[in-house]
């Protein structure tokens, strides 16, 4: 009996791993046409998912744009600047951090980076892509592409309509300011909506056959991923190119990107941007959308965005939509020593912080968050900056 018991349970545990190997094989065949074979394969997201996915290139221009430099670069920052820790490099250095950037009224005071990276090495955005799209949205309205962000998105995408008819109350506002009405359960890997809207090869079939309203629009402020795609449809549809091509004519080039970045697409046969996530850059490069914002939309003396559109993507307000911590692809912040200020942030702890008042832009990069809140440290840092640029200005003066 015990001879047979043993028997069967080895062919059990042996079925297992006979039905298990044999999923995970059949996953790794689909990875082209499966969002639930990558996220078996794949997982979590990882910093380096760039390489995975296929991608269209964002042209830069043949008119670079150098920073230059201000006092004290490269290490314009004193090594204790960061509130109990001793070393600032230090800290970098053990959290996780790959790139590490600050720019001070326009110069380049501090940029270090970590983990075998470089000033060279090309590096992803995840959700800090937001900002981005936002950014193409205000230069489509400049551009009489778009009538207005109060236009309801059936304007753009009337198929919707077929499906609920409650989609033509949802207008671009709402989208970009994640207050769409739309259904959106992030957890639960691997059928969560954050897995779909990541890891799926076909984002527009997603968005426009799987969006599901659940909601009145502006009502309620709630981060969801169909959001963006749904934008990523109108900037094709109303531009006639593809969203990275867009990018390019209206911001890569104009602000003098030193390289070609790239958009990760969802696949090869569907080749749709990946809307919520993915511009692979130089982080020398994507910091200069903090730059342009902190100048309302000019660079270089050329008006690039629309002032208003600046002003109204990044104020801390619910005039227009329900929550005053977040605008149009960028979250929104106030502080009795800096002010308001507003940062374009990304999973695995990308951020791209943006202080009008001290005009400063601030930008990190990782793999993870590595322990350190950076919400809190980069004001922080901000903070400890202050009387230094007060120091600076005296002696300019005298």
């Amino acid at each position: 009996m015990k001879t047979t018991l043993r028997k069967m349970l080895g062919i059990t545990i042996a079925t297992v791993i006979v039905v298990i190997a044999g999923a995970y094989c059949l996953a790794w065949l689909n990875l082209d046409r499966s969002g639930l074979a990558r996220s078996i394969i794949w997982m979590d997201a990882d910093s380096d998912d760039h390489l995975r996915f296929p991608s269209r290139t964002i042209e830069a221009g043949n008119t670079p744009f150098t920073l230059g430099y201000g006092p004290g670069y490269p290490e314009g920052l004193p090594s204790t600047i960061v509130p109990g820790h001793p070393d600032l490099s230090s800290m970098l250095a053990g959290s996780e951090t790959t790139a590490f950037i600050v720019i001070a009224d326009g110069r380049l005071i501090y940029e270090r980076y970590f983990d075998g990276h470089d000033r060279h090495s090309i590096q992803t955005s995840f959700s800090v892509a937001k900002s981005f799209n936002s950014a193409l949205i205000g230069a489509a309205v400049s551009q009489g592409l778009i009538g207005s962000i109060d236009d309801p998105i059936t304007d753009y995408i009337p198929e919707l309509l077929r499906r609920d008819e409650r989609f033509g109350a949802i207008t671009i506002r709402h989208l970009l300011s994640m207050s769409s009405g739309l259904r959106y359960e992030p957890a639960g890997m691997p059928w969560g909506d954050d897995a779909k809207t990541y890891y799926d090869p076909d984002l527009r079939r997603l968005a426009l056959e799987k969006s599901e309203i659940i909601g009145e629009p502006g009502q309620r402020f709630h981060y969801n991923n169909y959001n963006p795609l749904l934008i990523g449809i109108i900037l094709e549809r109303t531009t006639g190119m593809a969203v990275c091509d867009f990018l390019s004519e209206t911001l890569w080039k104009p602000i003098g990107a030193v390289a070609d970045a790239s958009w990760s697409l969802d696949s090869d046969a569907n080749g749709f941007e990946k809307m919520e996530s993915g511009i692979n850059a130089l982080p020398i490069d994507l910091v200069k959308l903090g730059m342009l914002y902190l100048d309302g939309g000019v660079w270089n003396g050329n008006q690039i965005l629309p002032a208003d559109w600046v002003d109204q993507s990044t104020r801390r307000s619910d005039a227009t939509d329900p929550s005053n911590g977040y605008q149009y692809g960028w979250w929104t912040f106030s502080d009795d020593t800096l002010g308001d200020y507003y940062a374009a942030a990304g999973n695995k702890g990308q951020y791209m912080f943006v202080f009008p008042q001290d005009r400063l832009v601030v930008l990190r990069l990782g793999r993870s968050l590595g322990g350190v809140d950076w919400v809190r440290t980069i004001p922080a840092i901000a903070r400890e900056m202050r009387p230094r640029a007060a120091r600076s200005d005296e002696n300019s003066d005298g």
